[in-house]
């Protein structure tokens, strides 16, 4: 069994904050990390997570004066308390999407954020949700992955949002990223850090892999079953589900029926 994650220091720069909102989705809870070039003054907070007071308390007291907010999704236990923590630490909130910046500027693939010294590379890694983002710290050869890598198991393509092609381009774009700009280490939005990340790249394009050929191999075997009324078009993800997820705890099965309904979109415009 593996042992509790708690957040904690990591390499010179980093502090994981771990918000108390733990569940089957997000593991032990959401990693709120804060970073610091060594001896500077303002340091940035990259996904606040969900509007707990005692999480937000306890995320100011690590960061101190803070120069920026930055978001990896939009999702509401990264991105909730992103505004609210940004107005009480006088600072902005830099995000892909529009709806939750605070202040004038944005994030995109390819920008540098810098901060009395630190250096943050933004990665564009859509799939798990369209406006996903990664951030590359050179300094400590790691990169924050938000939801599109986790610390344990595997991430949900949160169709109609997320798309499994797009996803696949940004494991693809991530594994590059390890192989040639040495990076060792994978800090996530869930679950503890990994200190192999090309190890866990590898085994994430495979299950993906994986996964497709099982579904395809679903639909196939759905397709020579007799179904006297057929199979309705929404009934099918589920159908799917039953037979490929038989190793995923059921309560996660509306999940899982998610990311089927982002492979059958894949498979359908692979085929078209």
């Amino acid at each position: 069994m593996s042992e509790a994650w708690t957040g904690g220091s990591f390499g010179e720069r980093a502090r994981c904050v771990l918000a108390d909102n733990a569940d089957m989705m997000t593991l032990d809870g959401t990693n709120t990390w804060v970073l610091r070039e060594p001896g500077a003054r303002r340091s940035v907070v990259i996904d606040p997570g969900p509007s707990l007071p005692a999480h937000l308390d306890a995320v100011a007291e690590a960061a101190g004066e803070v120069g920026v907010v930055l978001l990896t999704h939009h999702h509401h236990d990264h991105a909730e308390a992103a505004k609210e923590f940004a107005e009480r630490m006088g600072c902005g909130v830099r995000a892909l999407d529009p709806e939750f910046r605070l202040g004038s500027e944005g994030l995109a693939d390819g920008d540098v954020v810098s901060v009395d010294g630190l250096e943050i590379r933004v990665v564009g890694t859509p799939g798990h949700t369209a406006d996903s983002l990664s951030f590359h710290l050179p300094a400590e050869g790691a990169v924050l992955t938000g939801d599109t890598v986790l610390g344990r198991g595997t991430t949900v393509v949160a169709h109609p949002d997320g798309e499994l092609g797009a996803y696949l381009d940004s494991l693809d774009r991530l594994h590059a990223l390890a192989s040639e700009h040495d990076v060792s280490s994978i800090w996530p939005g869930h679950g503890p850090v990994i200190a192999d990340a090309l190890g866990a790249l590898d085994f994430y394009l495979a299950h993906r892999r994986d996964r497709l050929g099982q579904v395809e191999a679903a639909l196939a075997s759905l397709k020579d079953s007799p179904h006297p009324e057929g199979i309705a078009v929404d009934e099918l993800p589920r159908r799917v589900v039953e037979i490929v997820y038989t190793d995923v705890d059921p309560v996660l099965w509306g999940a899982a029926e998610l990311s089927v309904r982002a492979q059958l979109a894949y498979l359908q415009g692979r085929s078209a």
